[in-house]
């Protein structure tokens, strides 16, 4: 998974080329169309925050006490999180002079109750005494 995710960096890296060349281009009226400035903005950014939360819930994920498939939720989630958001922000602003988000939007809202489930869940995986450890205890 963390493979995966490391792949994933140089799209935001990308991404973040696309923005500067947005705001730096010789004809660019870019900072004129504050949905897209804003929204752009925000994508970029929550891919790159959640893509390194994502390789760190990989390394937690390995010490809570979850089965099996709600770890494989966890791991895949988080990272399927950031996509979702990104892309909602992305999409929801496509198209000539945007003024109000599209119908994307609803990706944003599911990219946020995604990430929330998983790191709520990982939470509770890492609160929970190891059985081992808890069975010693009397």
């Amino acid at each position: 998974m963390a493979g995966i995710i490391l792949i994933l960096v140089p799209t935001i890296q990308y991404g973040g080329l696309f923005l500067l060349k947005s705001l730096i281009g010789p004809s660019s009226n870019y900072m004129d169309k504050p949905l897209l400035e804003n929204f752009d903005r925000a994508g970029h950014a929550h891919a790159g925050v959640i893509i390194l939360l994502a390789l760190i819930v990989q390394i937690l994920t390995d010490h809570a006490v979850l089965p099996a498939v709600l770890r494989w939720f966890v791991r895949i989630g988080v990272v399927l999180s950031a996509v979702l958001l990104s892309a909602g922000f992305f999409l929801s602003v496509i198209g000539p002079d945007k003024t109000h988000a599209n119908g994307f939007v609803v990706l944003i809202y599911a990219g946020a109750a995604l990430l929330a489930a998983c790191v709520l869940l990982l939470a509770i995986g890492l609160l929970i005494p190891e059985r081992k450890k808890a069975a010693g205890k009397t």
